[in-house]
């Protein structure tokens, strides 16, 4: 097998860490919380969004722009471990309850979420 067709599977086989991260103001008590299948994309793509001025979540990106990315934190809250059953390859529904879990527990520790 040739190199290129070997990283390709290698690439294939991979599996990313998923989980929920946050992006908390330092400024006030608000913060974006979102699940990820893929955590290390879905930051990078946020993070992208968010210095370009293009997130859909417009109070998130007008206290971005007024405050500076430096008022904020990103932090990886938890993350989800892979089923030992192979087979299993859809971890949305996981996902969503770890969200709903986050959410209660952030509204609860009187944070206001950023939300569309």
């Amino acid at each position: 097998m040739n190199r290129k067709k070997e990283l390709k599977l290698q690439y294939k086989l991979m599996k990313p860490k998923m989980g929920i991260f946050a992006i908390r103001s330092k400024v006030n008590k608000k913060c974006f919380i979102e699940a990820a299948k893929d955590l290390k994309s879905k930051i990078n793509m946020t993070n992208f969004k968010l210095e370009l001025g293009n997130h859909p979540i417009k109070t998130l990106q007008e206290d971005w722009k007024k405050f500076g990315k430096d008022s904020f934190s990103l932090e990886i809250l938890e993350e989800l471990k892979y089923a030992e059953d192979e087979a299993k390859t859809d971890y949305q529904d996981e996902l969503d309850l770890l969200q709903l879990i986050w959410t209660e527990k952030l509204l609860k520790e009187d944070y206001e979420l950023y939300e569309k």
